[in-house]
């Protein structure tokens, strides 16, 4: 039989998100939403999370969110839902979108409009 495993381990769960596309089209003040991630994420359902159950930090180098969660049953997708709600209250959902990057990033990536079919259309 296997020893049992160590509950009191505790392993940091961290997700990135990627912003840099709208940062260097100057549509996303980073300051802004990491403000606004670490005015919104509940933890254990309190909002604002308890101080040293999160930590959200800015990438000074790449223009990243870095969110690093002490526990590891914390959600990825939660930062998804979040990134999205920030988009909807900066009026920015329409034009940009939230896609996974790899296993723990996500990326904010413009939408591809097609100008012809709009130009076509307006003829019409």
């Amino acid at each position: 039989m296997a020893p049992a495993k160590s509950s009191s381990k505790k392993v940091a769960k961290k997700v990135i998100v990627d912003c840099t596309a709208p940062v260097n089209d100057k549509v996303i003040d980073l300051a802004t939403f990491e403000k606004f991630l670490h005015d919104k994420i509940k933890v254990n359902g309190k909002c604002p999370a308890p101080a040293g159950a999160v930590e959200i930090s800015r990438d000074k180098t790449k223009a990243h969110v870095v969110i690093t969660f002490k526990e590891a049953s914390s959600s990825k997708r939660y930062i998804k839902y979040l990134t999205k709600k920030y988009l909807k209250k900066q009026q920015l959902k329409d034009y940009l979108r939230v896609v996974m990057g790899n296993k723990n990033s996500y990326e904010l990536r413009y939408y591809k409009f097609d100008a012809d079919k709009d130009a076509a259309e307006d003829e019409e």
